[in-house]
């Protein structure tokens, strides 16, 4: 019983440091009030950032890249990479209740929409056995195919697709 009131005591004491710094630095304290700055800009000897400091200041968000959602296919850049989305997907619900992508791209609704149809890999399971609907691997679209925005790459890129590189592999030969 002795040890048990020792640790609280112990656990208490620690405690006050904590608190008292956290009143003199202007955070809110455990007795809910806030310490305000006097007129020098100090709380407790301790200089408070004016409002014209760079962590206070009100600088509005970048914005963002614009979507293309031109509906045309993309060119693909290499073997089995993935089609590019074409269209605005902002608000589709992907989720283990509903996917937005099937109610175009389900083979059973490519023909009202007019959408190109999953492949054929998008049925099979990893055993290669051919299912009838989505396989659960391939169920979350945008775990590999991304829309397109206008924005420029963040770092160099030197990337040539395989056409390219056969064209100088063949150009130089001759």
């Amino acid at each position: 019983m002795k040890t048990r009131f020792l640790i609280a005591a112990l656990a208490l004491l620690a405690g006050i440091p904590a608190l008292t710094i956290g009143v003199t630095s202007g955070v809110v304290a455990a007795d809910k009030h806030v310490v305000m700055a006097d007129a020098t800009g100090t709380v407790g000897g301790i200089k408070v950032p004016s409002t014209n400091h760079p962590i206070t200041a009100d600088v509005p968000a970048e914005a963002t890249h614009r979507e293309i959602t031109d509906d045309q296919k993309r060119v693909r850049n290499y073997a089995d990479q993935p089609p590019l989305i074409p269209h605005a997907i902002r608000d589709y619900q992907i989720d283990l209740n509903i996917n937005k992508c099937l109610t175009c791209h389900d083979r059973r609704n490519t023909a009202g929409s007019q959408a190109p149809m999953l492949s054929v890999t998008h049925f099979q399971d990893r055993d290669g056995q051919t299912l009838g609907t989505v396989a659960a691997r391939r169920y979350f679209c945008t775990q590999c195919h991304v829309p397109q925005t206008d924005a420029q790459p963040i770092v160099p890129n030197s990337f040539q697709d395989f056409d390219s590189v056969l064209g100088h592999a063949q150009g130089g030969q001759k």
